[in-house]
């Protein structure tokens, strides 16, 4: 039973650790991230959809919900003018199954 519990306690932690629950910021230095929106897909670190419930965007796989408020979220986001400000370039996708990684080195920003 012990042994339940900690394999339980384990799946849960994995799975909320790496959920997508942002929130967009009005000043640099709120943000955890800067993000910067590229023009063409191939062009970006991460191609994101945007779910509608926040129980679709487990796994950082480029599934992102927005929270209303900041206390909601998992990370903080910050949109930068310029694409050399960024710590991450995205592009947002049509479809879910369009989304997901580029640049795997960049995954340590959304842990």
């Amino acid at each position: 039973m012990k042994q339940f519990i900690i394999v339980f306690s384990f799946i849960v932690v994995t799975q909320t650790a790496y959920s997508q629950k942002l929130f967009s910021v009005n000043y640099q230095n709120q943000a955890d991230i800067k993000v910067f929106v590229v023009d063409y897909a191939n062009q970006a670190d991460l191609k994101v959809f945007k779910v509608d419930y926040s129980n679709r965007a487990q796994g950082n796989k480029g599934l992102w919900f927005f929270t209303d408020y900041s206390n909601q979220s998992d990370k903080t986001l910050f949109f930068v003018d310029y694409a050399n400000q960024a710590d991450l370039k995205i592009f947002f996708v049509q479809y879910e199954n369009q989304a997901g990684w580029q640049n795997n080195s960049k995954k340590q920003l959304l842990y």
